[in-house]
């Protein structure tokens, strides 16, 4: 009885203590490896280096454009990686079932541009199937997979390839994607995400030496490598997590690429974002739980770090939904006001603030090499940190049940949530 007094008392400091610390300790561990990346391994970098004169030879690259009803934005897509400095590459645009006359405009463009060529579907497949199909038809050993809305910088592929030629070790290299929809509130606030969230994490994860995903709208992967682990799995959502990880523990490494940007299209409004969102944690879960056994095999230690950073942020999660249905049933229930923490500090609102604001700014200060003028979106995505714990704690909840129910081997297709309109120039 007493031991269960003990932790009565004992868990509602414990509780609120790792609700509100933890997004403050990863917050601190971004920026510490962000600052650190950008000091040992981009202090010294010229982006105004030619790539090209880097490369120790140009082998031939095949750029992979999966299509699903992309008709509105495929001509500046195609006519973009046209204008790519690297001389020897080909582009196979895999139409998956498109209903928009996305395959009627991509035989059109066929007869435009000789290094083009068209892959039909009969029915909607999956983005993996697309990458699985084009990858076997594939003329070069290096595979760029972009999206169907991705304006691809002249010097990606060359940026990308560089760290592939000096290491046969390295299976996928990433690149650092860009956001164009900026007319909207919603969309400035996901171009500080970019930056204050997904580049600092794979700044840091990259010091460890792990990264927890190459980025699906623009990554290039060994041929080789895609064929030693199998392909990319058709019954996960996010086809990116899932390859990131079969690489890594079937011994390759993977790499971020700064200078390698492409600018792509992003949800507007609430309703795409939470679809976009939702469907990234499910397909992580998927994942985590597809490869945790070989995981958690003492080989794998590496791997280890960025595993449980993503276990404790799903436990993170339903702490919080915890947290937040004891604060609503509180005026019902008795027994919860004496559910408190001591560990809060009463000046728990200006740490926030102060967090927000340096991460935010740092972040745009290390990315503003490569992406002009980024500093001006500081005022308008300052507290996005804020809004990205929130969405990830709401997604998360939701999408472990529906990871765990999903059937393996069904099919993962979706249709792009909507996408914004684009007000930034292209590269």
């Amino acid at each position: 009885m007493n031991t269960l007094h003990a932790l009565s008392e004992a868990l509602p400091p414990l509780l609120f203590g790792f609700v509100f610390y933890y997004p403050f300790f990863m917050a601190y561990v971004w920026m510490a490896g962000g600052l650190s990346h950008a000091w040992v391994f981009e202090r010294r970098r010229d982006v105004e280096i030619d790539p090209l004169d880097l490369l120790a030879s140009r082998p031939l690259v095949t750029v992979v454009v999966p299509c699903f009803n992309e008709a509105p934005h495929l001509r500046e897509v195609i006519e973009q990686l046209m204008r790519t400095r690297y001389p020897n590459f080909e582009v196979i645009a895999v139409n998956d079932g498109s209903t928009d006359g996305t395959g009627e405009l991509l035989d059109a463009m066929t007869q435009e541009y000789s290094r083009l060529r068209v892959i039909h579907n009969a029915s909607n497949q999956g983005k993996a199937v697309g990458l699985n199909t084009a990858c076997q038809l594939a003329r070069g050993e290096y595979i760029l997979g972009i999206d169907g809305d991705a304006l691809v910088d002249a010097n990606a592929i060359a940026w990308m390839l560089n760290p592939m030629l000096e290491s046969e070790r390295i299976g996928a290299v990433t690149g650092n994607p860009r956001i164009r929809t900026r007319t909207t509130l919603l969309g400035r606030m996901q171009v500080g995400e970019f930056s204050s969230i997904i580049g600092l994490i794979k700044r840091s994860q990259q010091l460890v030496g792990t990264l927890f995903t190459v980025s699906g709208v623009i990554a290039m992967f060994r041929r080789r490598a895609v064929i030693d682990v199998g392909f990319w799995s058709p019954d996960v959502l996010t086809e990116d997590i899932d390859m990131s990880w079969k690489l890594q523990l079937g011994g390759w490494q993977l790499r971020f690429e700064p200078r390698a940007l492409c600018w792509i299209l992003m949800p507007e409004t609430l309703r795409g974002l939470w679809k976009q969102r939702l469907r990234w944690a499910v397909g992580g879960i998927q994942t985590m739980l597809r490869y945790t056994t070989r995981i958690l095999r003492p080989r794998q230690w590496r791997m280890w770090p960025v595993y449980a950073e993503y276990m404790l942020s799903v436990v993170w999660a339903y702490a919080m939904a915890l947290v937040l249905l004891i604060g609503f049933l509180r005026p019902w229930l008795p027994a919860a006001s004496a559910w408190h923490s001591a560990l809060l500090p009463h000046w728990q609102g200006t740490l926030l603030a102060m967090t927000c604001i340096l991460q935010m700014l740092l972040s745009l200060w290390i990315d503003r090499r490569y992406d002009r003028d980024l500093l001006r979106y500081f005022a308008g995505t300052i507290w996005y940190p804020i809004a990205f714990w929130t969405i990830t704690m709401a997604a998360t909840v939701i999408a472990l049940p529906k990871a765990l129910m999903r059937r393996r081997g069904k099919r993962a297709v979706w249709t792009s949530p909507d996408r914004g309109v684009s007000d930034a120039p292209p590269p």
